[in-house]
């Protein structure tokens, strides 16, 4: 979902080393710096092996710190809590941790800590979001088996073993991983929250830990998660890195995005990390400076149920996304500010190609030929087009709907009526019987991140259940490439698979607005992680 947008080229050679950027010091949680009062909405999880979605991932940043993490202003991987990240040939890593860090329970950050939790996301039966991102290690199939029939009626195997072969203690502070295949960007990956270390005494308990998480970053939980109406924390006095600003962040949950607004403009919110599209005129007159934009590589998508008989012919795909007229919508939506997507990867990534997806320029006549060619829409059935409650979609989505009703004479309907960890919940289950809207941005500064998780065979974001060979094998063929620039023709030609197959249609590449009080001293928005509480300070 999550992450933002860049342009990057991060070389890896036959042995990979990430530049080291640590700080020092500590801050108790009594320390001056201020609350933070920040606009959310309720997350899905806080274990950093199940939090997938943006609400969770902002909070889980906070609590938790792993391996490597990515500068603010240029996006690049630096070291974290590793002292470095090597390898010989791209397939076993060596990972060396630094010393004296520890869970707000006390016990070690340690390769034991790394350990545990990748396994603990990895073995099926836990059912975790994040186990997904594990697949690339040794082992994997014994823990996590491959479902015969995918979606259909027949189970997966029962797992034949607890824990990824592909994981090696070798000291207290250092382990290796051994992956299935040769992946260059693994360096670079595991920034991902959900490669975060996890406390033994959270996973003895999981359900208590994801609601008082036992945390190693530089915020703890002050109290418990208060669902649907806020999460506070506070500095840890465990952390031995840089200390945040804030002396303490408070997330305050909103059902309703304009419901938090009213609430800024009272007063009540010190940070908004997003402005409801109808105010942002308004909203952009009355703050000024304190109005923070940016381009994003985070992009709106309709994905399409592939597990629904009406969208299996990808000439019905292309003609809905064929009837579109994204520029018209963002024009009257978003005011001009929110770019049409002619492909699947973020305009300034490098790799990125103007136009890769030829069915997303509307052509009315193509698209009513292209409908009849697969014989027709289903007469009498409504086109259900889905998204989550409160966040503002319903405007753009309605306009989707009105241009394929005119275009194609399919009438449809909106179902807006669920909030988001309900919708996502949906869409894991694969329960939604019409097209249904998503974002998705990248979770690392790396091509791949607008592939693999989103339409890999499998993949936990998968929302579509697309499945397609010679995507898969592109993939992997650019995975096992010397270096991360002989790879992209490769993933260039994966992101060809998916603009003829279309499981998704892409819609904008969204712009990133945020506004803050008068009460922030330096607002400061992370190129890959949105918004960072942390590093936002109070007069």
């Amino acid at each position: 979902m999550r992450g933002k947008f860049l342009k990057v080229a991060v070389a890896a050679t036959a042995t990979a080393m990430l530049a080291t950027a640590c700080g020092s010091g500590s801050s108790d949680a009594g320390d001056a710096g201020g609350t933070l009062r920040v606009y959310a909405s309720e997350p899905a999880y806080l274990l950093p092996s199940n939090g997938n979605d943006q609400p969770s991932l902002f909070v889980i940043r906070q609590l938790y710190r792993g391996l490597v993490k990515y500068n603010a202003e240029t996006g690049d991987p630096e070291m974290d809590l590793a002292e470095s990240i090597e390898s010989d040939d791209q397939k076993l890593w060596t990972i060396k941790l630094k010393d004296g860090y520890t869970f707000d329970n006390g016990e070690p950050v340690d390769a034991d800590a790394f350990i545990r939790s990748w396994n603990f996301a990895a073995y099926a039966p836990n059912a975790q979001n994040n186990g997904s991102f594990m697949k690339r290690i040794a082992g994997i199939d014994a823990v996590q088996p491959e479902d015969p029939d995918g979606e259909g009626p027949k189970e997966a195997p029962e797992p034949t073993a607890e824990t990824l072969s592909g994981l090696k203690k070798v000291d207290d502070l250092t382990f290796t991983v051994e992956l299935g295949e040769p992946f260059t960007g693994f360096p670079i990956v595991v920034g991902y929250p959900g490669f975060s270390p996890m406390a033994q005494a959270c996973l003895d308990d999981t359900d208590a830990c994801n609601e008082t998480p036992i945390g190693n970053g530089p915020y703890k939980i002050d109290g418990s998660w208060k669902r649907d109406v806020e999460i506070n924390l506070v500095k840890s006095d465990s952390w031995n890195g840089e200390p945040g600003k804030p002396g303490a962040i408070n997330y305050r949950i909103f059902a309703d995005i304009n419901a938090a607004y009213s609430s800024f403009q009272a007063g009540e919110l010190d940070v908004m990390y997003t402005i409801p599209a109808a105010r942002f005129d308004e909203a952009k007159a009355s703050y000024g400076d304190r109005l923070y934009e940016q381009a994003s590589g985070s992009l709106n998508y309709v994905g399409l149920p592939l597990y629904d008989e009406a969208f299996k012919d990808k000439r019905i795909r292309q003609a809905i996304s064929m009837a579109i007229d994204r520029e018209s919508i963002a024009e009257a939506v978003f005011d001009g500010r929110w770019t049409p997507a002619t492909g699947f990867v973020a305009p300034t990534f490098q790799g990125a190609r103007e136009g890769a997806c030829t069915y997303c320029k509307k052509d009315v006549e193509a698209a009513k030929k292209l409908l009849e060619e697969a014989g027709g829409w289903p007469e009498g059935k409504k086109l259900t087009l889905w998204a989550n409650a409160g966040a503002g979609h319903d405007a753009w989505l309605q306009a989707v709907g009105d241009q394929v009703k005119s275009a194609l004479g399919i009438d449809y309907e909106l179902k807006v009526n669920l909030q988001f960890a309900e919708y996502l919940d949906k869409a894991d289950q694969r329960e939604f019987d019409g097209p249904f809207r998503l974002g998705w941005g990248p979770d690392y500064p790396y091509l791949e991140t607008y592939l693999t998780p989103v339409y890999g065979t499998g993949a936990k974001s998968n929302n579509t259940t697309f499945s397609n060979a010679e995507f898969d094998d592109l993939l992997k063929q650019g995975d096992s490439a010397p270096n991360t620039e002989a790879a992209i023709s490769f993933y260039q030609q994966a992101e060809d698979v998916l603009a003829e197959e279309m499981p998704v249609i892409p819609m904008f590449w969204r712009k990133e607005a945020a506004i803050y009080s008068e009460n922030v001293d330096n607002f400061v928005w992370n190129k890959v992680a949105d918004a960072d509480y942390g590093a936002t300070s109070l007069k």
